[in-house]
């Protein structure tokens, strides 16, 4: 006979089961989460008390001490190891401490596409104790000097197919950058050749105290470029749609990396047979549409897909580890307890936080959309833009809910639902995504503003069905007396833009609205998009077919809606 009581505590158990699973589904999930959280930040913290700060190269040479025949980078067919890449990368570094050029400390600029020697030379630059800044290979002519002066480096490096890029900006460089190319001969002046050089260098191993970091807040990386890399990773100078799931296959691969435009491009393309016959089975990324995600799933097979929030800079982050379609993560009291985040009213109109009368921001209710900010302590700094002082201060706000407190604004205004779940809505202010980059809308202001013929360029992003992101749009103020050249405009975006930033669209208007706090008001002409059956104002299409603006037409209109026109 078993004790009376068993029988109770069963039941009991089974009770409790039942009311875990129908108040808290979410329980053992986001238990797991927050302990593999927690386990990370105490390792970090563990490491600050010791004295022992463990950065991505400690970590490689690690592995590649441990494993070095296991392949590091598969690139284009080629199989390059551990033990490869550690060798090549003290290449590099013993051409730098041969010629004398860099000390512990120094900042590089790298200018560099996909490509193995891009791994190669970051390690190498980084074992000599450098700062690395990863330049955007998209951004070119004054923007590409902006990044470069702000991160103040010693040396460029610029790879073998970006010397167009260079040639450009080589004239107003500053004296004081010395610039090496990952080639055996120059026709430049003044140029260091680098392949060469890596080629006949030592592969012998740089001593490690001159590699290592001093605290956590030392300065190892600036980054001007989204995306990153782990494990064993199979590379490729260009994404391919049409060969994505044939490369899965061929190499193995298990994890994939996305950001929302890859997902639509794959679900674009013709259905194949076998599409569900690979062994990827995690999807890690952001920007992907819930109907996108829907049919990624239902079309390639049970890919968990995590999609992610955060920012380089930020200070929070979210991860949506139960796989909620369309969610960016989930919170709870004991997240909000390490990691305090709020979502706060904003005024579109001002385009600002909303105070009381009181003077403290306000929360939204759950399922309005907010200003997402994160609170800045000690466990969650912001250490800000390098270079730029003024930007980095305008992303935080003081005295928000309370005298004292200090908030990093993320830019991004997220919704929470009613069981936590929380949903990227819109971002505010200055910049928006489109083709998985950002869009800086004062940059192709200026751009737009040097020419001749415009008195005001303002600068927003614009939806477009069934793409992720914003398209550029801008609306024009002419000069007095002078005509828009479409010619001359199409010459000096592509001229001075990456491909993304360039506006798709133009409105040309007669009078700029502004705020009542004397910015220019964005939110009405977002709004009212680029639909010329609603828009009395001349509308502009960018082309690319024909390389040119074009009059946006009712019937161009629809074709864009219709996807018959590529954007």
């Amino acid at each position: 006979m078993l004790p009376s009581w068993i029988p109770g505590a069963a039941a009991g158990i089974v009770s409790l089961h039942f009311i875990q699973k129908l108040l808290f589904p979410y329980f053992w999930a986001d238990l797991r989460y927050l302990m593999k959280v927690l386990m990370y930040g105490l390792r970090v913290e563990m490491y600050r008390l010791q004295g022992r700060i463990v950065t991505v190269l400690d970590k490689f040479v690690k592995l590649a001490e441990k494993q070095p025949h296991k392949p590091f980078l598969i690139y284009e067919g080629k199989v390059y190891t551990y033990q490869d890449v550690d060798r090549r990368s003290n290449r590099v570094a013993q051409v730098f401490l041969q010629h004398e050029v860099l000390k512990k400390g120094d900042t590089v600029a790298m200018l560099m596409g996909n490509e193995p020697d891009f791994i190669h030379v970051w390690f190498g630059l980084a074992k000599l104790g450098c700062v690395v800044a990863f330049l955007n290979f998209n951004v070119r002519s004054r923007s590409l000097l902006h990044c470069v002066s702000s991160c103040e480096p010693k040396i460029l490096v610029v790879g073998a197919d970006l010397l167009g890029t260079l040639e450009e900006i080589l004239p107003n460089l500053q004296n004081d950058v010395s610039v090496w190319i990952m080639t055996k001969d120059s026709t430049f002046p003044s140029v260091h050749t680098l392949l060469d050089k890596i080629e006949a260098a030592s592969e012998d191993p740089i001593p490690v105290n001159q590699s290592s970091a001093n605290n956590l807040k030392s300065s190892v990386l600036y980054i001007f470029t989204s995306g990153t890399t782990g494990a064993t990773c199979v590379l490729k100078k260009k994404f391919s749609a049409s060969q994505f799931w044939s490369d899965c296959k061929k190499y193995n691969v298990t994890v994939i990396q996305y950001i929302g435009e890859l997902c639509r491009y794959l679900c674009s393309q013709p259905v194949k047979e076998g599409e569900k016959n690979h062994k990827v089975r995690l999807a890690v990324g952001n920007g992907v549409r819930n109907d996108v995600w829907r049919e990624f799933l239902d079309r390639f097979g049970a890919v968990k897909i995590c999609e992610f929030y955060g920012a380089t800079e930020g200070n929070i982050c979210f991860m949506n580890h139960t796989g909620k379609i369309g969610s960016i993560g989930r919170t709870n009291f004991f997240y909000k307890l390490f990691f305090p985040f709020d979502l706060i009213k904003y005024d579109f109109q001002k385009d600002e936080p909303i105070r009381n009368k009181h003077g403290w921001c306000e929360k939204v209710k759950k399922g309005e959309a907010g200003l997402l900010i994160s609170k800045v302590t000690a466990k969650t700094p912001f250490f800000g833009y390098a270079g730029n002082k003024r930007h980095t201060e305008n992303k935080l706000l003081c005295e928000v809910f309370k005298k004292g407190d200090l908030y990093f604004n993320t830019g991004d205004l997220l919704v929470q639902d009613h069981e936590n779940f929380l949903y990227f809505w819109d971002r505010i202010g200055d910049t928006f995504r489109w083709k998985g980059e950002n869009v800086a809308t004062t940059e192709v202001s200026d751009v737009i503003a040097m020419l001749d013929f415009i008195q005001e360029a303002n600068v927003y992003g614009v939806s477009v069905p069934d793409h992720e992101g914003k398209a550029g749009m801008a609306s024009l103020i002419l000069k007095q007396n002078m005509s828009l050249d479409l010619e001359q405009m199409h010459k000096q975006v592509v001229t001075y833009l990456p491909s993304y930033a360039c506006p798709l669209f133009l409105r040309v208007q007669e009078k700029m609205e502004m705020t009542g706090t004397f910015k220019q008001q964005k939110f009405r002409l977002v709004d009212e998009g680029f639909n010329p059956s609603t828009i009395t104002d001349p509308l502009y299409f960018l082309d690319n077919s024909k390389k040119a603006y074009v009059l946006l037409t009712k019937e161009v209109h629809e074709m864009i809606l219709s996807g018959k026109v590529k954007l």
